[in-house]
């Protein structure tokens, strides 16, 4: 009952599968033993100020929401007009929370809210502390810098045991990000060319990182942890090509530090706007376990 949703009618077939995700969420649930917490969810968005001083990266100026200016109409309550109304100038891939397709990579265009799926889905929560790359023998390509710092395979594996009751479909990673304005992407941490091997193994469909990039910002274009999620190989700009064009990128979240790790649902909320990334808000859904019911007093009289 927690997991039945009207039927939409005739929802892309990329989307959704919509039989086969509520089937594979319910059986989550029920693996678990737990209910979803569907009444408290958390927000793993940061916000998007157009104050000149919200987080930007790879270079890009500021988002900017100037008044709408039309003959002597002047979009702003403060200046005379009737009404706010303001024009929002922004880069998803640079300014904020964001999710993506592999049309990131393409030519062709695949629209990422025609990708995310709709309803909540299992999920884990990983914590995961930057490795120095001289620590580790993962790597990345091209090869990483002195200085580089990794999300490396081994650590999500630590943090994330196989457990065959619960098979997730989305996988949520803690750490790495930064928060100030224009964040030094050189220093930004990233996934290994191993780690991302990994999520595809493990069957995950949907990634949320805090990083602003899965990939290094300055990588000659390789884009070797994209290409390993999406299925995309070396060098392809066609659609087509991607194994794995049903999955999404969710880059630069925010995790608090409140939730556990562990099995939880994510829920991908997007606005049904054209691109092929667009500002989102992923919720993250605790599990609960349902209080247990006393048994019956023999006899039917009070406890």
């Amino acid at each position: 009952a927690l997991l039945r949703q009207p039927r939409a009618s005739q929802l892309p077939g990329l989307r959704h599968r919509d039989g086969a995700t509520r089937m594979r969420a319910a059986a989550a649930v029920a693996a678990a033993g737990s209910d979803i917490a569907l009444g408290a969810p958390v927000s793993l968005a940061r916000p998007l100020r157009f104050d000149g001083l919200a987080p930007r990266h790879f270079g890009a100026p500021p988002p900017t929401a100037p008044p709408l200016r039309l003959g002597d109409f002047s979009g702003a309550v403060g200046t005379g007009a009737s009404c706010n109304c303001r024009v929002l100038t922004l880069v998803p891939h640079c300014h904020g929370t964001h999710t993506e397709s592999v049309a990131h990579l393409t030519h062709e265009t695949l629209d990422a809210c025609t990708v995310a799926p709709l309803g909540p889905m299992p999920a884990q929560l990983v914590s995961v502390v930057p490795t120095p790359a001289l620590a580790t023998v993962e790597d990345s390509l091209p090869r990483p810098q002195p200085g580089d710092r990794l999300l490396p395979r081994a650590a999500i594996e630590a943090g994330w045991p196989l457990d065959p009751g619960f098979a997730p479909r989305a996988l949520i990673i803690r750490g790495g990000g930064a928060n100030h304005a224009a964040a030094d992407d050189e220093q930004a941490p990233f996934l290994s060319r191993q780690a991302a091997a990994l999520l595809v193994e493990r069957g995950i469909e949907h990634l949320v990182v805090a990083l602003p990039s899965i990939d290094r910002s300055r990588d000659e274009g390789v884009l070797c942890a994209h290409r390993l999620f999406f299925g995309l190989p070396p060098g392809s700009r066609h659609l087509g090509d991607a194994a794995r064009p049903h999955c999404t990128i969710t880059e630069y979240a925010a995790v608090p530090a409140s939730l556990q790790d562990g099995p939880c649902f994510l829920q991908l909320a997007l606005p049904r706007l054209a691109g092929d990334a667009v500002p989102s808000q992923p919720l993250y859904y605790p599990l609960r376990t349902p209080a247990r019911k006393q048994p019956p007093v023999p006899g039917g009289g009070p406890a």
